[in-house]
């Protein structure tokens, strides 16, 4: 599966996109869109424009944002929501289902901890898709929401596997051929 995560922001959007199969990720590209322009609206602009041509070349199946958090500065979450809301547009335009998860999510799916730091995030981001070269946060951030993403959906197929197998209405030759072919479905 082929998964785009994004990390909005007003003036930086991470994005990645990973190629997950089972349990093992790959990284395939990644980036950030900069946006210098000087009013809300361009900038907006930019980054649509910057997430419809990163969904264009990559073709994702799968867009994992992170959800709308609180915070503490009302005039700050209001920026983010509307970026957040165009990465949102981009990927319902483009016909790709959207996943959102919350930080501590996104942090416990690739540190293990729910409240781990950013920079631990990143750590662990390059060490799972073996990125040696430095990153931005930005963009550490939007590969960890593909790889949440990509480690939930192991996570679901695995539970749904186990209660076909405990109902016992699939022989275990069937549930084997069944669950070799998952990432199919």
């Amino acid at each position: 599966m082929r998964v785009l995560g994004i990390d909005p922001g007003s003036h930086k959007t991470g994005w990645g996109v990973i190629q997950s199969e089972g349990g093992r990720h790959k990284v395939l590209t990644y980036g950030v869109i900069c946006t210098k322009a000087d009013t809300t609206a361009t900038r907006l602009c930019d980054i649509a424009n910057g997430i419809d041509e990163v969904v264009h070349t990559n073709k994702p199946e799968a867009i994992a944002i992170e959800t709308i958090f609180h915070a503490k500065n009302a005039k700050s979450a209001l920026i983010l929501g509307q970026s957040r809301g165009v990465a949102l547009l981009c990927a319902a335009r483009a016909g790709v289902a959207i996943f959102e998860y919350t930080a501590g999510q996104i942090k416990q799916a690739v540190t293990g901890h729910g409240r781990a730091e950013k920079e631990q995030v990143q750590k662990m981001v390059q060490f799972i898709l073996g990125i040696n070269r430095p990153m931005v946060l930005d963009t550490s951030d939007a590969l960890a929401a593909a790889i949440c993403h990509a480690q939930m959906r192991v996570t679901e197929q695995s539970t749904f596997l186990a209660e076909l197998a405990a109902s016992r209405r699939i022989s275990k030759q069937r549930l084997k051929r069944y669950s070799n072919h998952m990432d199919d479905i």
